[in-house]
């Protein structure tokens, strides 16, 4: 086995070109999930250049298995772990079937089991504090303000990923019936309903704050960042992080923390948890299950805290 001495020998090559077509084209992964992948592999690859192996042929089970235990004694979380067993796994999966290598060395990779953590979420008085700092924000009219209300409603009303958000267009959005079609992972698209606070909201962008940013290159993109393009994702995630910061209690989550919030409250209110999977357009039932496992511990703790004879 030769040794390489130039490290970008490994992820320069045509295989790795053809393994990020394969994710956004074939598997319709979204761009922060291909991002993800890619690192992984070149964490990989800093790897095996370490352990003087020279391309993607030569890689053995051992590497895979050394590039693990090195992320473990480092301190990586076992979820860390897992996924970049995934990667690796998917990537040699992928690769072997196209003939890019002639052997898959990840076919017998296993990640060490990922231990099962309650999501952070929001309680209702806290997301109600939340949407409230927001609406006092945007009396002042100010386009942003407006902007950033109507995001905050649609994301605790309707549990969508901060990616579907910022891909919504005006016309995916129906105003009277008070739906939106999304477009999701591997680009399934479902119906979600949402409330009248956040049509309210999402009224007054449209109506006082949408036209006051529209550019030439605006297109039909439903929200706009401060030049009037596309807003970003990170900017929604600053917007959450701002807003949670200066609710009083409230824990520090991003976008994703309203989602597992609105998914809480949901089942804690009585939805039915199938509904609630097609709502955050879940593919399998276990992934939603989490959120009734959440009530199960709220209700747990409040038992604790308040019954005389807990």
């Amino acid at each position: 086995m030769s040794v390489v001495t130039n490290e970008s020998t490994l992820t320069d090559r045509p295989v790795m070109v053809g393994y990020e077509r394969h994710l956004r084209s074939e598997r319709g992964r979204s761009p922060h999930t291909v991002r993800g992948y890619l690192a992984d592999l070149r964490d990989l690859a800093d790897h095996l250049v370490g352990v003087g192996v020279a391309s993607w042929d030569d890689v053995t089970l051992a590497d895979l298995r050394s590039w693990l235990a090195g992320l473990d004694a480092a301190g990586a979380s076992r979820a860390t772990v897992a996924r970049r067993s995934a990667a690796a796994r998917g990537f040699f999966g992928w690769a072997f079937r196209t003939g890019a290598v002639q052997r898959n060395p990840a076919s017998r990779l296993v990640a060490p089991k990922r231990t099962k953590t309650l999501p952070d979420v929001l309680r209702q008085d806290q997301a109600a504090a939340l949407l409230d700092l927001a609406a006092v924000a945007a009396d002042d009219a100010d386009p942003v303000h407006l902007r950033n209300r109507a995001m905050l409603e649609l994301l605790y009303a309707s549990g969508v990923r901060v990616a579907e958000l910022v891909g919504l267009d005006v016309d995916d959005v129906d105003r009277s019936d008070l739906v939106m079609r999304v477009v999701g992972k591997g680009d399934k698209e479902r119906t979600v309903p949402f409330g009248r606070p956040a049509a309210r909201a999402l009224e007054a962008w449209l109506q006082s704050g949408r036209p006051r940013l529209v550019v030439s290159g605006s297109g039909p993109a439903l929200f706009l960042g401060a030049r009037g393009l596309r807003v970003d994702p990170r900017i929604v995630r600053q917007v959450v992080h701002q807003l949670l910061r200066e609710t009083p209690g409230a824990p520090d989550l991003g976008p994703h923390g309203l989602r597992h919030s609105a998914a809480t409250h949901l089942v804690e209110g009585g939805a039915d948890i199938r509904l609630v999977q097609e709502l955050l357009g879940h593919a399998s039932l276990a992934t939603t299950q989490v959120y009734t496992h959440v009530s199960v511990e709220r209700l747990r703790r409040s038992f604790s805290q308040a019954h005389p004879r807990a």
